[in-house]
């Protein structure tokens, strides 16, 4: 009786897991998010570095209304920003095709463009807004805005893979509204957010999940 009850219970687990498989994407990779964060602490350096080289300390209040080089300066941080994407994104889909062909996991699914689909709305939204804000000057705003609206992409997405990735979402969005409060410091909650955020995470999925 117990060998059948026994049987009963892995059949049922191991239906659980196809199903959980074929609704959720399961590729995401920890060390991804190692990497990601690592680069964007770099990237928080560069940018700093690259606004000292036109004579602006990021934490002094110095406006940027009062930059006369200033399309020079948003053509740079818009190339920093760039190759930063880039590079993250290599890496992320580098480390989730390892993991998809280790695990025997299919990456383009239904479940997969529907974990996109949920995160670019938000993202989007957010680039757009950013844009204004560069336009207007104010780059102050771009920190925090970024943030959330990163926060926002990871909850609405977190529906379709791993439920942990709405929890560093939520982190994010908290972190985006207190850098709101404390515009002077956005490089410093950026770097937070993006590079120290996304190494915790990584370690903690890569342990959890490997």
């Amino acid at each position: 009786m117990n060998s059948k009850q026994n049987q009963h219970a892995e059949d049922l687990q191991h239906i659980r897991s196809m199903m959980e498989r074929s609704s959720r994407f399961m590729s995401l990779s920890g060390i991804s998010g190692v990497f990601a964060g690592s680069i964007a602490l770099v990237t928080t350096y560069v940018a700093y570095k690259i606004m000292l080289s036109y004579g602006i300390d990021y934490f002094d209040g110095y406006r940027f209304t009062q930059i006369d080089n200033y399309n020079q300066l948003l053509f740079d941080l818009f190339v920093l920003g760039f190759v930063t994407l880039c590079v993250c994104i290599g890496i992320g889909i580098f480390f989730t095709m390892r993991k998809s062909k280790k695990n025997q996991l299919p990456i383009w699914t239904a479940t997969t463009y529907n974990m996109i689909e949920a995160m670019m709305i938000p993202l989007v939204a957010g680039g757009i807004a950013c844009l204004a804000f560069f336009s207007y000057r104010h780059i102050y705003y771009i920190a925090p805005t970024t943030l959330i609206f990163y926060g926002l992409a990871l909850v609405s997405a977190s529906k379709y893979t791993f439920g942990d990735v709405k929890y560093l979402g939520i982190f994010e969005v908290i972190l985006g509204l207190v850098a709101f409060f404390m515009l002077g410091y956005g490089l410093l909650f950026w770097a937070i957010g993006f590079g120290v955020l996304h190494i915790v995470y990584g370690l903690i999925m890569h342990v959890k999940y490997k």
